[in-house]
């Protein structure tokens, strides 16, 4: 009996005024080739937030969709927002 462990992106939203990255990854534990557990994780990318490590389809959409002026308005925001 072999236990293999996959983990994966499979499901990249663009949300939001600016833009945030949503990712879902899957992780699949299968027996023996046959699917017995699979749970879900959460997390977002905003601009200007280091996305290197992402998935390389999580890279190229926050490459198209965090422009400089994205990345501008969300730091404008976020400043505004803390006074």
């Amino acid at each position: 009996m072999a236990l293999t462990e996959e983990s994966f992106a499979d499901k990249i939203e663009v949300v939001g005024e600016f833009a945030h990255v949503q990712v879902r990854t899957a992780t699949v534990i299968k027996r023996d080739g046959e699917e017995i557990s699979r749970s879900f994780h959460r997390h977002v990318v905003a601009p200007g937030d280091d996305y290197s490590a992402e998935d390389a389809k999580v890279q190229a959409i926050c490459a198209a969709v965090h422009t400089q002026d994205v990345i501008d308005a969300y730091k404008a925001a976020q400043a505004e927002a803390a006074e």
